[in-house]
C-alpha cells in the first residue's frame, strides 16, 4: 500500500530492515522535500513487493547502460511524474537510494543517480565510481554519483 512520505517527521516506515533505517529515511525524506519544494508534489512510496515492474525496469537500465547488478534488496519505489519527466526511485535495504531521471521529450537530459545513505559503505558494485558528498539536515551526508543514459526505455 502507498504511503506519503513527510519530510517534517521522518519515520523509518517501511525501512526497519535496514541497518542504516534512520539515514535511509532522512535520504527518503530528503526527496520527498525536494519534490514539495520544487514541484508542490506529494513524494509517495510503495513496497517493494508491490512495485517489481517499476524495480525491474530500473535494474534493466542499469544492466544494459553499465553492466551493473544491485546486490541488496529493494524496500520501497516511488514514481513521479511532473512537468513531462519521469522520475523512479528505489530505496534498497543497504541504505543505496537510486533515481532515474527521464525526461519524455528530451533524451539527451536522462540519468540514473545513485545515493548512499549516511553510514554505508560504497557497494562493490559502484566502486567504479566517484561519489561527492552533499550535507542535508533530513539525512546528514548523503554521498552521491550519476551516469548518463544512452538507451531508450
Amino acid at each position: 500500500m502507498a504511503h506519503k512520505i513527510d519530510f517534517k517527521n521522518v519515520t523509518v516506515l517501511g525501512l526497519e530492515s535496514s541497518p542504516v533505517a534512520e539515514a535511509l529515511a532522512g535520504l527518503r525524506a530528503n526527496e520527498a522535500r525536494y519534490f514539495m519544494n520544487k514541484y508542490k508534489a506529494e513524494f509517495m512510496t510503495e513496497p517493494a513487493s508491490e512495485s517489481q515492474d517499476t524495480i525491474d525496469w530500473v535494474h534493466k537500465i542499469l544492466k544494459e547502460e553499465r553492466n551493473i547488478e544491485i546486490e541488496a534488496k529493494p524496500l520501497e519505489t516511488a514514481i513521479m511524474n511532473v512537468e513531462n519527466i519521469k522520475w523512479v526511485f528505489v530505496f534498497y535495504e543497504s541504505g543505496l537510494g537510486i533515481n532515474v531521471l527521464y525526461p519524455l521529450d528530451n533524451p539527451k537530459k536522462r540519468a540514473v543517480g545513485f545515493k548512499l545513505s549516511e553510514g554505508m559503505e560504497v557497494p562493490n558494485e559502484l566502486s567504479k565510481f566517484k561519489f561527492a558528498r552533499q550535507k542535508s539536515k533530513l539525512a546528514g551526508t548523503i554521498r552521491g554519483t550519476f551516469f548518463v543514459i544512452k538507451g531508450e526505455y
